[in-house]
């Protein structure tokens, strides 16, 4: 008997001594960067929000200024992109340029080829969510030329 409720007493405690517990990043934590030259036309900053440790999912709060974006590209696992503030442009491959604000919430689905970022006037923030297969978030292609963002 009393080994029995030391086994029970050991199986109720386990769980709680191998709980992880709560991490907070600060916000002046998570410094940025300048985006690329070889992904980004223009200046865009991107700072990472949470690396890829919940189920390979991370995600970055993305600012492109007027007239900056991403050159084509597409994700393995699709995208989700969450505008917080300012008004910018994001473009399906073949399709029409559409117009996304704060607020909008927009599905990039996996292996569609897409870009994204301000308008040729104003600037937009979002936060980009995308998981990895295969250690791939991201597959970037060609960038977007002035005519294709204007048109």
């Amino acid at each position: 008997m009393k080994y029995a409720l030391a086994t029970l007493a050991f199986a109720l405690a386990a769980p709680t001594a191998l709980a992880q517990s709560m991490e907070i990043t600060k916000a002046e934590d998570r410094a940025g960067n300048i985006g690329g030259d070889e992904t980004f036309t223009g200046t865009v900053y991107v700072a990472p929000v949470f690396p890829p440790n919940m189920n390979d999912v991370s995600a970055g709060e993305v600012t492109f200024m007027p007239g900056a974006r991403s050159a084509w590209h597409t994700h393995p696992l699709g995208q989700q992109l969450i505008v917080t503030s300012g008004t910018g442009w994001v473009q399906e491959r073949g399709k029409e340029k559409l117009v996304m604000q704060a607020g909008d919430v927009i599905w990039c689905p996996p292996g569609v080829e897409h870009w994204h970022g301000g308008t040729d006037k104003t600037s937009v923030t979002h936060f980009a969510l995308q998981a990895s297969k295969d250690g791939k978030a991201v597959v970037w292609g060609d960038k977007v030329t002035d005519e294709e963002f204007l048109d």
